[in-house]
């Protein structure tokens, strides 16, 4: 997917186009840029040999590589396929933007951190995963870091917004059709608005003094059932005629179907990124409040209203 822009700050390779983050970026970056878009149907990330030679073929100064196999339950389950697109192909676009000179930017998760104590985690604590997406990601970090350490690994964590459902879209769904809403409760992160996201990406393309890890969220720290309840709370104040108003709250271990483990507490401390940039990240509650107003609730209330005419 091409996007034909101006091209005063060099051309940027989004590889994951197609997703949340990916898509945001395209969009931030489309003004002052050129950017070449790739979703799944333009690269196999699994086949690290053929991502090479179609890097290689292409003219950009920046990669920034937002793909990899993300289902956590996936990884576990096809652990080859997740070492091929979380760690070996992280490795292969590090060498060819060695090769070519460009940038590149990395997407890790807090999963690389095992969660068991409720602090917030910073750039320098120790990651220790405790399933196969979270050891293949960190892989994936000392990979493109050893290449570079000039290289840019930005961990980010429960990422919502437009372009793709998320955590948020689902919840507001269920409520509408359902009496009862569950979401985990001993599950604690730092969401994360796409929007937000690619506006603080953006002048890390050109700025050197980015690089190595850098942890980027929203502010503040929640469980999966307080963010439920939160799109809950604002969804009903929007005017959405939700079923239920209630997220109750249930343990990772009421789901059996888990297939690798979750942390715990994976909160993210962004002092370095506020250090380095002059920006305070607003809260996660805030910029939920922004995404369903904007994004979700009217275009729900239409839906609602069109089913209800036929």
């Amino acid at each position: 997917m091409a996007i034909p822009k101006m091209a005063d700050g060099g051309r940027v390779l989004i590889i994951g186009a197609g997703g949340r983050m990916g898509a945001a970026l395209a969009r931030q970056f489309g003004h002052t840029r050129s950017v070449l878009g790739w979703k799944r149907a333009d690269l196999d990330i699994s086949k690290p040999a053929l991502v090479r030679e179609a890097v290689r073929r292409q003219d950009f100064t920046t990669v920034i590589y937002t793909a990899g196999t993300t289902n956590v339950d996936r990884c576990e389950e096809y652990p080859e396929e997740s070492h091929a697109t979380n760690t070996e192909t992280p490795r292969v676009l590090a060498e060819v933007c060695r090769e070519k000179g460009a940038r590149l930017i990395h997407v890790s998760t807090d999963y690389v951190f095992d969660g068991n104590s409720p602090a917030l985690r910073k750039e320098t604590d120790l990651a220790e995963p405790i399933c196969k997406y979270g050891l293949h990601k960190l892989e994936g970090e000392h990979a493109v870091l050893d290449v570079s350490p000039g290289f840019l690994v930005l961990r980010v964590s429960w990422l919502f917004g437009p372009d793709r459902k998320s955590f948020v879209d689902m919840i507001l769904e269920r409520a509408l059709e359902h009496d009862r809403v569950e979401a985990i409760a001993d599950k604690v992160s730092s969401p994360t608005y796409s929007i937000d996201l690619a506006q603080w990406i953006e002048p890390m393309v050109d700025d050197q003094r980015y690089h190595g890890l850098l942890h980027l969220s929203n502010a503040g720290a929640t469980s999966w059932r307080e963010y439920g309840q939160k799109c809950l709370d604002i969804a009903s104040e929007l005017g959405l005629p939700l079923k239920t108003h209630t997220v109750h709250g249930v343990s990772r271990k009421d789901f059996p179907t888990f297939k690798a483990q979750r942390p715990e507490y994976t909160a993210f401390d962004t002092t370095k990124f506020r250090q380095l940039s002059g920006t305070e990240p607003r809260s996660w509650e805030d910029a939920l409040q922004e995404y369903l107003r904007e994004h979700v609730v009217g275009e729900l209330s239409s839906k609602l209203a069109a089913a209800a005419g036929t």
